[in-house]
């Protein structure tokens, strides 16, 4: 299947907003997916088509590369690619990377690897080597792919930096992912030099992941006070970090050209693209506007990806459980890690059993009303991790008066028989 998210009548569809109507958008999804067997997750094309378009808004212009994590389905990937301003992968194993440039020109490998045998296979292909981008931090990580694959006899490997985006301080210590050594700017044109003097290597990248701006809510539900903390510290970090990345770009391009310097996600998309060093910013999770982005005060994703569970058992009058539903974020170990239960409302975990591998008990006033068999919809905290569950996800368009239509199903990287990570 073929999907168009600039088509006019699906644009049309999407700015009549039909997810801010909970009391008809889940019984939609329920209606579209009543022949599909549970655990069934659903793409509402709505949805999905405003947060494309909606990201572009918040970049004004800055290009956007689709980190491939939070997707996780080739079609939404090239659907989106296909959008101007939009242009990229953000892949996260070298394997993955591989398999995407067979129809993807531009994959960047987000983390680090030692695959060998991945990296065997890039060493040998033109095409791919022409294509993908593997990250450094470290010059170890340059000797492994030498021990691989020797410089002189192999395809020039694209090599990307990633620079530190953590925020320091005094008090708190270290804030954000612990990433990349490389935190000052003369460290990072040290690296590059090491990459020049190399045979085998191009240097044409460095990103840097500001976590603790992109990734963190600044307006928790329910916690003021963390929230003004929260957006105290993100103001001085993304005033610490702009001064610093720029010094450490400049340091950088005073030897060598760069092809793209890349920051940010989806939660810092206007913050980063407004700095002069950056040409890109790395998106994903806000095409499918998983829960986690609630916490955001200065946007507002739509809930284009859900999951639904079905009732299977009454253990009694107050109770409703539902088959499977522990499909648990990575990160700190929390409650906003746990899935969102959101249609029928008022519905909550059972305190002693929470959301369990294969059964999850559920209270609350509407489990009194729930029977076997009834649907249950629950969005998760992150983006990509629940099509780790799903061979295939069902699209789903609802129109104006509510009723759920579906496509073609989609395949899922597990789907079509392939696990990264």
């Amino acid at each position: 299947m073929t999907l168009d998210l600039a088509a006019p009548e699906l644009l049309a569809a999407a700015a009549r907003e039909p997810w801010m109507r909970p009391a008809s958008y889940w019984p939609s999804l329920t209606e579209a997916t009543a022949d599909q067997s549970a655990p069934v997750v659903a793409l509402c094309l709505e949805a999905l088509a405003h947060n494309a378009h909606d990201m572009l808004r918040r970049a004004h212009g800055t290009p956007l590369r689709v980190a491939s994590k939070s997707v996780r389905l080739r079609s939404v990937l090239d659907a989106v690619l296909a959008l101007p301003g939009y242009h990229g992968v953000l892949a996260y194993t070298l394997p993955e990377a591989l398999w995407l440039s067979e129809t993807i020109d531009d994959v960047v490998v987000a983390y680090p690897s030692t695959d060998r045998a991945a990296y065997a296979q890039l060493a040998r292909n033109e095409a791919a080597a022409n294509r993908v981008t593997v990250m450094i931090d470290s010059v170890d990580q340059l000797e492994l792919i030498d021990r691989v694959a020797s410089p002189t006899s192999r395809n020039s490997i694209r090599v990307c930096r990633d620079f530190d985006a953590s925020f320091e301080l005094r008090v708190l210590g270290r804030i954000g992912a612990l990433r990349s050594p490389v935190r000052e700017p003369e460290q990072l044109r040290r690296l590059a030099e090491r990459v020049l003097q190399r045979p085998g290597f191009t240097l044409v990248g460095v990103m840097s992941y500001e976590a603790q701006i992109a990734g963190v809510g600044d307006q928790p539900i329910g916690r003021p006070m963390t929230g003004a903390v929260m957006r105290a510290m993100q103001q001085q970090s993304a005033a610490e970090l702009a001064e610093r990345r720029a010094a450490a770009i400049s340091a950088v391009r005073s030897i060598a050209d760069l092809q793209f310097v890349n920051g940010g996600g989806t939660g810092s998309i206007e913050r980063t693209a407004a700095e002069p060093s950056i040409t890109e910013v790395a998106v994903g999770s806000g095409l499918f506007g998983p829960h986690l982005f609630d916490n955001y005060r200065s946007f507002s994703p739509a809930p284009a990806v859900a999951f639904a569970l079905d009732v299977v058992r009454r253990p009694n009058a107050k109770t409703a459980t539902v088959l499977g539903g522990g499909w648990v974020a990575s990160g700190p170990a929390g409650r906003d890690r746990l899935p969102q239960i959101v249609w029928p409302a008022g519905l909550s975990y059972a305190a002693r059993e929470g959301a369990g591998e294969v059964q999850s008990p559920l209270i609350g006033h509407a489990a009194r009303g729930l029977a076997v068999g009834d649907r249950v919809w629950l969005r998760h905290t992150k983006s990509g991790e629940p099509m780790e569950h799903a061979n295939e996800v069902v699209p789903v368009r609802v129109n104006a008066g509510g009723n759920g239509q579906t496509d073609d199903l989609l395949l899922t990287y597990r789907g079509e028989g392939k696990c990264f990570l």
